[in-house]
């Protein structure tokens, strides 16, 4: 079987080469392969480093975007434009090891359609991120249909036909972990512990793992709205009921001059809640406007691979 590798850069100069050669030493005897480079924008010479490998080994591809348009674009691109018929996506800083894959192959030639990999600990990453990744995983399988395994990385080994289950969904906010889980098919899994970066710094700050988690959540769950539902129900339901016993109040005791802070707190409540309400709604209807503008998820620049057009 054809292999492609996919392997998704930004700003990994100082990765790229020390990356091929890691691969040459796992895969050396694959003959029928091809490293397909997916350049997302970089601004230092990672591009320069990826031709100067297409010079040296025939088998070395490469997409390069206009701009930066993220690892989830990256990965699409890169799923369209390979030819292997099993499809490894993998991080050019080696904390996906090459290692692994011709155990994943081998998984794939035993019949499985997947041979996807999990960390078995976060060593050497922050608390907070660590943290946040548990709560992450824990909210997203309760609050979606999908359930994504702890420590799911998008390290994997794919026949050909789940990858074209894959980029035949159109959407424009992926949330690949939930993709893969969401087309299904056999997938054994491979545990790892967390390896370093080579080199370079990592693109992810809390920021970013904090929008890519909503991207994740409101991707695969509806239940943010229904979230918003029941509490407007609730709110209403506890105006209702203040309402009646004031009017009753009024009726057995007569009018209470005060009552400033308690109509303050309302206030503030009501108000609160018609903002959260209002937030959670406005995360989808943006996801709307983006998705019926049917722009495209990345806009290449340059190649050595034939370009066609997209739909």
């Amino acid at each position: 079987m054809s292999l492609s590798l996919v392997i998704p850069c930004n700003n990994e100069e100082e990765s790229i080469n020390l990356l091929y050669l890691e691969i040459i030493s796992a895969l050396g005897e694959y003959q029928d392969m091809e490293l397909l480079f997916v350049d997302d924008g970089s601004r230092d010479s990672t591009l320069k480093e990826i031709i100067r490998l297409t010079e040296e080994d025939s088998r070395v591809k490469y997409l390069s975007f206009s701009r930066n348009f993220g690892k989830e674009a990256a990965m699409l691109a890169g799923m369209r434009y390979s030819t292997g018929d099993y499809v490894c996506i993998l991080d050019s800083d080696l904390q996906h090891p090459p290692g692994m894959i011709p155990d994943m192959i081998k998984a794939l030639d035993e019949g499985y359609e997947i041979a996807a990999s999990r960390r078995t600990d976060r060593s050497g990453e922050a608390k907070v991120k660590s943290i946040f990744s548990k709560c992450f995983y824990t909210a997203i399988n309760k609050l979606s249909d999908i359930k994504i395994e702890q420590g799911a990385q998008d390290f994997r080994v794919m026949k050909r036909k789940v990858v074209e289950s894959i980029i035949s969904m159109p959407e424009y906010y992926r949330f690949s972990k939930g993709i893969f889980t969401w087309v299904g098919f056999q997938t054994k899994w491979f545990e790892h512990e967390n390896a370093d970066r080579i080199a370079g710094k990592s693109k992810w700050n809390i920021f970013k793992l904090f929008k890519y988690a909503i991207d994740g959540i409101v991707s695969f769950s509806v239940v943010p709205l229904r979230v918003a539902l029941i509490i407007g129900i609730l709110v209403s339901l506890f105006g209702f009921i203040y309402l009646i016993m004031t009017l009753i109040t009024f009726f057995t005791h007569g009018a209470d001059g005060t009552g400033y802070a308690t109509l303050l707190c309302a206030i503030l409540l009501v108000g609160g809640t018609v903002l959260l309400c209002l937030g959670i709604l406005g995360e989808y209807l943006a996801r709307l406007y983006i998705e019926v503008k049917r722009r495209p998820n990345y806009i290449i620049n340059e190649s050595n691979v034939t370009i066609y057009k997209q739909e």
